[in-house]
């Protein structure tokens, strides 16, 4: 255990220390918009509120840890420029992306985008105490009520126009189905009220998170199979028989989490279980080499087998909570089984940080080092909760 998080605790520093060297724009000013592998940067390539968003949240995630000066100069740069470039001044909300000189390049208002914007000020906020960063989430978090709860079936729309007129293309990107929610978008919404609740616990905040967690209860994950749901009528209707391995084992933990930060006793228990429940269904993509596959679609019969850096870092946490939860030294075998996979797989040792991922003969995908969807959230979080939960697991 001391192993591990010490291990742990030396990559956080190695994937900070990348993006600290290499995602400043110091021409165009906040971060830059996208990097290969070869680290070259693609100078105009524009910038996306998702990966801003994250990269505030990590930092300011880290500052809480490390207290390093330099961490909080960096998130104090993420939140300078979210605010001043992507912030809609005059209708509210984030643009969804900018060109590289900071100018509004799509103004449509993503509800996952939001949703990050609020996991990353509100954790901003926990950093520093700025009270305009608190009152920027809080301004969100009435977006969202406002224009995307649906009020007579419950869960959120997926995408509106810059004024909050509902979208007739919903898609977070062009792989995704079009329809009017999404499991994706409700579990980042549930990640973000959650965030923001440990700062300020509001009456509506609870009622709306606790809604949250109960739509994953009852809805969106299946009852017979453990793994969720991915695509939905407005009504709640699946309309695909997808699995996908890495937001399974993600959403086992963050449920958990917004049930015990929400301090329903009901709901944590009912979190704690579904936890370990979806962690064993997940097992169905556990290779032998310690990593998951990607996703299945049951319909097909087809398996996606490549594996990404974000269901490896999200799979360290699942399972070393569930061995949290139960004390089955599987579960703890599992975490640090996923932690060889990425180390001997994912991590790009020469340049830094980690790549996006390897097909299933482990040739290396051609994909952005930084980019719109490549970012230091996953597996900067996966080691600061394996630091933090190796600590309480020592002490205990």
């Amino acid at each position: 255990m001391n192993i591990y998080q010490a291990t742990a605790a030396s990559e956080l520093q190695r994937i900070l220390e990348f993006w600290e060297l290499f995602a400043v724009d110091e021409v165009q000013g906040g971060f830059i918009g996208q990097m290969n592998n070869e680290g070259e940067v693609q100078k105009g390539a524009p910038k996306g509120a998702v990966l801003n968003a994250r990269i505030l949240w990590t930092f300011s995630a880290a500052y809480r840890h490390t207290r390093s000066e330099k961490h909080l100069q960096l998130a104090e740069r993420a939140y300078s420029y979210l605010m001043n470039y992507f912030w809609d001044k005059q209708y509210g909300g984030m643009h969804w992306s900018l060109s590289a000189e900071g100018e509004p390049l799509s103004t449509r208002k993503q509800v996952y985008a939001l949703a990050f914007a609020i996991y990353g000020l509100s954790e901003f906020y926990r950093a520093t105490h700025n009270e305009e960063a608190l009152g920027a989430s809080q301004e969100l978090f009435h977006w969202i009520e406002r224009y995307s709860f649906d009020e007579e079936f419950g869960g959120y729309f997926e995408a509106f126009s810059r004024e909050g007129e509902l979208l007739e293309d919903l898609r977070l990107s062009p792989k995704d189905r079009n329809d009017p929610k999404t499991m994706n978008t409700h579990l980042h919404v549930l990640e973000a009220y959650a965030n923001l609740y440990r700062v300020w616990p509001d009456a509506q905040l609870a009622q709306q998170l606790e809604g949250l967690i109960r739509v994953f209860f009852e809805i969106i994950v299946d009852a017979e199979t453990g793994h969720m749901h991915l695509f939905f009528t407005r009504e709640w209707k699946p309309t695909a028989d997808l699995v996908s391995y890495g937001h399974d084992i993600e959403a086992s933990w963050l449920l958990q989490e917004a049930a015990e930060v929400l301090g329903n006793k009901e709901l944590i228990e009912g979190a704690r279980k579904l936890a370990v429940r979806m962690v064993c269904a997940t097992l169905e993509g556990l290779q032998v080499d310690g990593s998951l596959y990607h996703e299945l679609d049951r319909s097909q019969q087809h398996c996606d087998k490549h594996r990404e850096w974000w269901v490896s870092a999200e799979a360290m946490v699942g399972f070393l909570n569930a061995y949290q939860l139960t004390a089955e030294p599987a579960f703890l075998e599992h975490s640090l089984e996923v932690w060889n996979f990425a180390e001997k797989h994912l991590l790009d040792k020469e340049k830094g940080e980690w790549f996006w991922g390897v097909w299933d003969d482990y040739s290396r995908m051609d994909e952005d080092k930084i980019g719109f969807w490549k970012c230091p959230y996953h597996n900067a979080r996966a080691c600061l909760e394996v630091m933090e939960r190796c600590w309480h697991l020592l002490k205990s």
